[in-house]
């Protein structure tokens, strides 16, 4: 089974990819890791990350197929988009991932697993750049690593299934050699919350989520700025249900004071070092299943 139109709807299965040769090799300086970069550490923060989701009860399927020597596949997020309907390969913006939705393909491909477009030609799409709202609803968000082309051709595909593309230009922020995506700047915590950046945050996508009566938890901007956006990068596994990273302890505090129940793992070495969270290194395949807390009796 497969299809996924939510965040934080229970997540059933999951693609991961372990760190490959080529990150276990990479020159930290071409591909913009930072000094927490260790190779030595980033295997072993990958797995108990891993352990993370199977102990939310996802059903975790591996990757792997070549990584075409494209270090950041481990972030699998970013290749190819779930949709209700199967998956649309994406065309990462960042030159040195060009090229890495041959692997989501490739994986698809083994698993049976329909394919129901790709961006094409000049485009270029990251997922990360892409967010449910709700079921009719993806925000897009226009940068660096997604070009008005992109948000085009995804708005294209995605419409023949009735729903609604919204796209909102994002900061410039440290620079176009950075990662910042949309999901740098929110994250969806629960059915009608979200953590977010509000400094860097677009007003049109303030306006919406406000519109949408989607209540706002601020991610405090001195952890956003230490762990390099990373801090409001947050996995519901289910409504209210959250992986975060360790060592984030005033944002963690802000999302326990809005009842969410979060679970922590290290990933200094991967996640910081490399510029990806936990909603990175995951392709989720399927949710499904009620999209309310069940703790709360609703």
């Amino acid at each position: 089974m497969i299809g996924v139109a939510s965040m934080t709807a229970p997540l059933r299965r999951v693609a991961v990819r372990a760190p490959g040769t080529a990150m276990l090799k990479a020159d930290a300086a071409r591909w913009h890791y930072g000094p927490r970069f260790d190779p030595a550490e980033v295997t072993a923060e990958h797995a108990a990350f891993v352990a993370l989701l199977e102990r939310a009860g996802c059903d975790v399927l591996r990757m792997e197929q070549d990584d075409q020597g494209i270090a950041d596949a481990v972030f699998t997020y970013d290749a190819s988009l779930m949709t209700p309907a199967g998956a649309l390969l994406m065309s990462p913006g960042k030159p040195l991932r060009q090229g890495e939705q041959a692997v989501h393909r490739a994986f698809y491909d083994a698993h049976k697993i329909p394919i129901i477009g790709a961006i094409e030609g000049d485009a270029t799409a990251e997922a990360g750049d892409t967010l449910w709202l709700d079921e009719r609803t993806l925000l897009v968000g226009r940068g660096f690593r997604t070009n008005e082309a992109g948000v085009a051709q995804i708005a294209g595909i995605i419409g023949a299934q009735d729903i609604e593309v919204i796209a909102f230009d994002l900061p410039c922020y440290t620079g176009e050699a950075a990662c910042l995506h949309l999901m740098s700047l929110i994250s969806m915590v629960d059915t009608k919350t979200a953590l977010v950046c509000t400094p860097l945050l677009p007003v049109g996508l303030w306006r919406l989520l406000k519109e949408r009566g989607i209540t706002l938890i601020d991610a405090p901007f001195g952890e956003f700025e230490a762990t390099g956006t990373l801090s409001t990068n947050v996995l519901a596994t289910a409504p209210g249900r959250c992986i975060m990273l360790d060592g984030i302890p005033e944002t963690r505090a802000a999302l326990e004071h809005a009842g969410i129940t979060v679970s922590v793992f290290s990933g200094d070495a991967l996640c910081i070092g490399c510029e990806g969270g936990p909603t990175c290194m995951t392709r989720p395949i399927l949710r499904s299943g009620t999209n309310t807390r069940i703790d709360q009796g609703t």
